[in-house]
């Protein structure tokens, strides 16, 4: 398997057609989150509807670069679609799925999806689709190099480190309570398939090489047990370089700019903190509206601490 590494996903979800892994630090290589193509041609949207509270989105009106026409043809023939998508990782992962959404993009359809049961995460799948004769390609259903081994190696992750990443979340909710903070609505969560997340934050891997033997014994049996996973995972050997956990949160209310004071206070727990899982963190703090086309917060007022100057976990 080749290095993953986020700049590999970054050119890959680009080459999709613009699918945005909702929510990453700043434009730069070592991003999660990857800019939707400005070259929406089939899919402009009156400005003054794009834009919603963080609170009411849901995933609905998210699309992706010229997949009107195929959007269409995928929505007609969902039942294809979606036992395609569910085959694939059968076959390919031994994974159960559960779809969420399906999307069209400039060739196919991109279809969010969350796993069944453990180790959890979310990820998608892309169906191909032959707009000239309006069919599915259900034999050719594929991802992204990468893309779902990472989703699977996070979801490890998330299972092993269960305890440190319920402090982590009761860290930020905490503060969240203090500063009038939300996070993402949860229907909204599987939309852009982030891997091993929640409301709050998503875990990408950085360097694959320490959960390669994870990932090797998932695809010969994936129903193990946290113990199991613990011992075929070396946690000693996983440096903070492996791993990025990205944190986005929004003013709750709709008249708030970013509350810088609230960005310091979440950043000086997360330094001082030493029962959270080890990794790179950055930390996105949002006015309360998110872009549904794109499923993205990110604006000009957002403030942020990130790279280069991620808090170090160890």
């Amino acid at each position: 398997m080749k290095k993953l590494s986020l700049v590999i996903l970054i050119m890959a979800v680009l080459l999709l057609g613009g699918c945005n892994l909702v929510e990453g630090i700043n434009s730069n290589n070592e991003s999660e989150e990857n800019s939707a193509s400005e070259d929406h041609n089939d899919n402009q949207s009156n400005p003054d509807d794009v834009y919603v509270p963080v609170q009411e989105y849901t995933g609905e009106g998210y699309d992706l670069a010229n997949g009107k026409e195929t959007d269409r043809i995928a929505n007609e023939n969902l039942d294809v679609v979606e036992d395609a998508v569910k085959q694939f990782f059968q076959e390919e992962y031994k994974t159960e799925v559960k779809v969420h959404q399906i999307v069209g993009n400039v060739d196919g359809a991109t279809v969010f999806v969350e796993s069944v049961g453990q180790p959890h995460f979310y990820t998608y799948a892309i169906v191909p689709i032959d707009k000239a004769n309006e069919t599915i390609m259900a034999d050719k259903v594929w991802s992204q190099e990468g893309e779902i081994e990472s989703a699977v190696m996070s979801g490890i992750y998330g299972m092993v480190m269960k305890k440190e990443f319920e402090h982590l979340t009761s860290l930020i909710e905490e503060a969240s309570k203090e500063y009038n903070l939300t996070g993402l609505n949860k229907e909204a969560i599987p939309i852009g398939g982030k891997q091993y997340s929640n409301e709050y934050y998503f875990v990408g891997i950085r360097n694959d090489e320490p959960f390669l033997p994870a990932f090797e014994e998932y695809l010969q049996n994936p129903e193990r047990t946290v113990e199991e996973w613990y011992k075929i995972i070396d946690v000693n050997r996983i440096d903070s370089e492996s791993i990025r956990i990205v944190i986005n949160l929004h003013m709750a209310e709709e008249d708030q700019e970013p509350n810088q004071e609230a960005l310091q206070e979440i950043v000086q727990r997360i330094e001082k903190a030493d029962d959270i899982p080890k990794g790179l963190y950055a930390i996105m703090l949002h006015d309360n509206y998110i872009n549904k086309r794109l499923g993205s917060a990110n604006k000009e007022n957002t403030i942020e601490r990130g790279h280069p100057n991620d808090i170090v976990k160890e």
